[in-house]
C-alpha cells in the first residue's frame, strides 16, 4: 500500500482515497454521535452553513467547537455528547479542522473520517477495498497535530495488515499539544474526560464514510466485516 501522510492545505488534487484524521476532536465526536443514535451528519464548512441548515431542518442537531452559542444544541465534546440522545437525528457538524479537512477532499471517490475510536474498523475497510495507494490527512495545527499522525500511522500500519502495538501511537497522542490544551482547559467546550475518550483505542466497530449527498457532504458509518467474517455494525 502506498500511503502519504499531508496536511490539509498540501492537497493538490483528489486523491483516490483519503483517510481524514482528527482525534481531539472532530471524528470522535462523530463516532459518537452515531453511537447515539445519529442517523447521518452533515459536514458544514461554515458555521453560517450550520446554522442556515439547521434553520431549514429544525429538527436537525448543530454542534460546533467552542464554547455554547445560540442556535447550536452541542458543542464538539465527546466527554459532553455521550449522554445526548440523537436517536434519528441527522447531525450538522462544523469544527476548525477535522470537517475543513473532510470537505477538502470531497472530490475522492473514497473519503473515510477517523479517530482512534474507529481505527481498526477503518484499517478493515481499506484493506476490504484493496487500496492500493492512501492519502492520510492531517487535520489538526496545518498538518503537524501529532495526536491525527500518530493515529493515522497506526491506522496505515494495520490496513496494510502489519502487527503492531497501539502504545506507543496513543502515548505520543496523550502528550500531544491538543491533549494539554484540552487538560489545561485552553479550549473552551469542553469535558474533564475528552481526552482519555479521544484515546479509546477501537470503541467503536464501524467505520465511518463521507460522500456527497445532493449539496451535501454526508458521514455515515459504514458495516465492515468481523475478524471471524460476521458483520462488526
Amino acid at each position: 500500500m502506498d500511503v502519504r501522510f499531508l496536511g490539509t492545505a498540501e492537497l493538490a488534487d483528489a486523491p483516490s482515497v483519503a483517510v481524514v484524521v482528527d482525534v481531539m476532536r472532530a471524528f470522535t465526536v462523530a463516532a459518537w454521535a452515531f453511537a447515539r443514535g445519529a442517523e447521518r451528519i452533515v459536514l458544514a464548512g461554515s458555521l453560517d452553513e450550520a446554522l442556515a441548515l439547521k434553520a431549514r431542518h429544525p429538527g436537525w442537531a448543530a454542534l460546533k467547537d467552542g464554547a455554547p452559542a445560540p442556535g447550536f444544541d452541542a458543542v464538539n465534546s465527546p466527554g459532553l455528547l455521550r449522554s445526548v440522545d440523537l436517536g434519528g437525528r441527522t447531525v450538522v457538524q462544523k469544527t476548525t479542522a477535522g470537517t475543513v479537512g473532510a470537505l477538502a477532499v470531497k472530490e475522492a471517490p473514497l473519503v473515510l473520517c477517523a479517530g482512534f475510536v474507529v481505527a481498526e474498523a477503518t484499517a478493515r475497510l481499506l484493506r476490504e477495498r484493496e487500496c492500493a495507494a492512501v492519502t492520510f490527512v492531517v487535520t489538526g495545527e496545518d498538518g503537524r497535530a501529532d495526536e491525527d499522525l500518530a493515529c493515522a500511522q497506526y491506522i496505515a500500519r494495520r490496513a496494510a495488515g502489519t502487527p503492531t502495538d497501539a502504545a506507543a501511537f496513543i502515548r505520543r497522542a496523550d502528550e500531544s499539544r491538543a491533549a494539554a490544551e484540552l487538560r489545561e482547559g485552553v479550549r473552551q467546550g469542553a469535558h474533564p474526560d475528552d481526552v482519555a475518550l479521544c484515546l479509546e483505542l477501537d470503541r467503536f466497530p464501524f467505520a465511518m464514510v463521507a460522500a456527497p449527498e445532493g449539496s451535501l457532504m454526508v458521514l455515515r458509518p459504514c458495516a465492515v466485516s468481523s475478524p471471524d467474517g460476521g458483520a462488526a455494525f
